[in-house]
């Protein structure tokens, strides 16, 4: 099975002998339901067994795996209309981030979010998903402009990073990310924020100040990938998994800190597993926000938000 991950290998050779089986079935016409169906059972355990024991490091690999889907399958699965906008109006267009305006059931939206590519012609155009200043730029631009014309804002989140090369500290990445900050603190329209897969670093949280924040059951988010952390700490980037495990990093972590204010079920396996599904589910936590939040006064909706932030990091002395 192309994209299998380690932990993955007892179970795709359960199901590679299941298809193996079915085929000698159909082609020597011998019936073999029954051990099919036995080991249909047993393929059927063993996945709840892995996907609900993962580990934080196990939970990193399957929201970068490069079939889970991307921000554009989300827009196109969850809006009945979508026009993609370009550029920032300063330098050029950035395509690790896309954005437009568009419908979702009826209603106007504008959505920002990092794309990544599906093969390296793609990831090398959109640069892996990480962002140059100019991504942030136009993201803010939309984001402006939604505050306008009373449109709520839809952020997908899905990067390892802003891009760290000289081109983006020559543009000013950390000023782009700063400003997004300030200005979607203060940002007159609802804003809701989708961790799709990796939320990495500034990156991320460049398009994350959300009035509501969720995360999909298998995505991180994290102030670095778990590998700089590991560099950092142990001088041993493969210490990741140990890295994984005490930063907290995983959409469960985050709920029970209060970084995030939902988790969004993934299919057995993992949102590539079915795009479908996931796509349905994220689109019906989406209406549900904005249904929770259309009626609130715009002076009111930016000071919770404000105060949503401020209480993040308390800490007691004991």
């Amino acid at each position: 099975m192309a994209g299998e991950l380690p932990f993955e290998k007892p179970l795709v050779e359960l199901e590679r002998r299941i298809g193996e089986l079915k085929r000698f079935t159909e082609t020597e016409r011998i019936d073999l339901g029954d051990e099919v169906a036995r080991l249909e059972e047993r393929a059927k355990q063993l996945a709840e067994d892995i996907y609900g024991h993962l580990t934080p490091y196990q939970k990193v690999q399957i929201a970068r795996h490069p079939d889970r889907p991307t921000t554009l399958d989300y827009i196109h699965g969850c809006l009945d209309a979508f026009l993609e906008l370009h550029g920032d109006r300063r330098y050029g267009d950035d395509q690790a981030v896309v954005g437009g305006i568009g419908l979702l059931e009826g209603r106007p939206v504008t959505v920002v979010g990092h794309q990544r590519g599906r093969d390296t012609k793609e990831n090398l155009a959109r640069n892996f998903g990480m962002p140059h200043p100019e991504g942030f730029r136009k993201a803010l631009r939309l984001m402006k402009e939604a505050e306008r014309f009373h449109r709520p804002v839809i952020c997908f989140i899905d990067t390892s990073g802003a891009y760290p090369g000289i081109t983006s500290e020559e543009r000013g990445i950390g000023m782009a990310i700063a400003e997004n900050l300030i200005e979607m603190a203060e940002l007159a329209t609802p804003l809701l924020c989708v961790v799709t897969g990796e939320g990495g670093s500034g990156g991320a949280l460049a398009l994350g100040m959300g009035d509501r924040v969720y995360m999909l059951e298998h995505a991180v988010y994290s102030v670095i990938s778990v590998e700089g952390a590991a560099a950092l700490l142990w001088k041993d980037a493969s210490q990741a998994p140990r890295a994984a495990q005490s930063m907290r990093i995983t959409a469960q972590d985050l709920l029970r800190l209060g970084v995030i204010d939902g988790v969004i079920e993934e299919p057995l396996g993992g949102a590539h597993k079915d795009p479908a599904v996931m796509v349905e589910r994220v689109k019906g936590v989406l209406i549900r926000g904005m249904e929770e939040l259309a009626g609130v006064p715009v002076e009111e909706l930016t000071r919770m938000r404000y105060e949503k932030f401020r209480i993040m990091g308390r800490f007691a002395e004991r």
